[in-house]
């Protein structure tokens, strides 16, 4: 019986063994995700800055803006189109909503 016992042990070793072996790729794998998530966590370079995107997005929205004045003014509206960006009308505009109120 301690025959049996001695080969059952070495089975267990051989097979411990194995599944290090086996392991060890996973590990080398494990290492390099962590090198990966350290130089992650120091900072990465951007494509496009910050404060680029800020500017980006004002000038967007203000394209937005003047394009939906077009369409609005000029193809909804009766108007031409131009005419939603010229100072003339909006202020025309604002005397029509401001005709009925008191300045004190």
């Amino acid at each position: 019986m301690s025959d049996e016992l001695e080969k059952r042990e070495k089975n267990k070793k051989a097979e411990q063994k194995e599944e290090k072996q086996k392991q060890e790729p996973h590990n080398e794998n494990r290492r390099e995700r962590r090198k990966r998530i350290r130089k992650q966590r120091k900072g990465r370079i951007r494509l496009i800055p910050i404060w680029l995107r800020l500017i980006i997005i004002i000038f967007l929205a203000a394209a937005s803006l003047v394009a939906g004045l077009v369409v609005g003014y000029g193809i909804i509206g009766d108007g031409h189109p131009a005419d939603a960006l010229k100072v003339e009308t909006w202020q025309h505009i604002v005397n029509i909503v401001t005709e009925g109120t008191e300045k004190n």
